[in-house]
This record gives structure tokens, sequence and C-alpha cells, in this order.
């Protein structure tokens, strides 16, 4: 899921760049949305771990 939210940075970088105002802030918020994602995963996972020690 990180490397999904890499891709949309990159995609909103390039985007904004280039003058593509729309494309740049949609990828943008959906990098936010999946980087959300991932830091709540992560944290999930890692109390599930600790819990099964």
């Amino acid at each position: 899921m990180l490397r999904w939210t890499i891709t949309f940075v990159i995609i909103a970088i390039i985007a904004g760049v280039l003058g593509f105002g729309g494309i740049a802030g949609t990828s943008a918020g959906i990098a936010k949305v999946l980087f959300f994602i991932f830091i709540v995963l992560f944290i999930l996972s890692l109390i599930r771990g600790g819990f099964r020690r």
C-alpha cells in the first residue's frame, strides 16, 4: 500500500509541474488517503503482533 502512495505522490508532482491542477489535486488526495490507511494498518499490525508474544 505504501508503494501506491508513493506512485500517486509522484503522479501529483509530475502533473503539478506540467500544469494539470485537477489531476495533481486528485492524485495528492488519493495519496493522502492511502497513506493514512497504511499508517492505521501498520499500527494495528504492531499492536496485534505485540499481543501474540
